[in-house]
This record gives C-alpha cells, structure tokens and sequence, in this order.
C-alpha cells in the first residue's frame, strides 16, 4: 500500500515537469508520435491555456501557460 502511495505521489510530482518543456518541441514530440502510429491530416497548434474551449488539448508547455491541441483536417 505505502509504494502505491508513493508512486501516485511522485508521478503527481513529474507531471508539472513536462509542461516546462518549450512548446515547439513538445509539439514536435508529439507529432512524432502520432505519425509513428499512421495518424495523418491532423493539425497541432500552440494557444494560450485561457483560449482552450472544447478543444482536444494533447499537450501542456511554457509553465502551463500554453496548451497543445489537436484538430483533424478536413480533406
């Protein structure tokens, strides 16, 4: 039971960590994996966090102040 806790504990510990990456390589990151997996006609863009609607947010960079997300394109 103590290293279940311990493990949530640190994973919410890292998960601040990632949204210090700078955006445009998170968003190369992460559009490196999504072409790994066969995804095509798909758009990632950087918004500011008060921006986001209803968006599907794939990423957090600058702080948090910054969000990722992904749109699919029309073809």
């Amino acid at each position: 039971m103590k290293k279940g806790i311990v493990a949530l504990v640190l994973s919410l510990a890292i998960v601040p960590a990632f949204a210090q990456k700078p955006c445009e390589e998170l968003k190369s990151e992460i559009s490196k994996k999504l072409e790994a997996k066969g995804v095509k006609n798909y758009q990632l863009e950087v918004v500011a966090t008060e921006e986001v609607k209803d968006q599907k947010v794939v990423g957090s960079c600058d702080g948090g102040k910054k969000k990722i997300i992904y749109k699919t394109e029309k073809t």
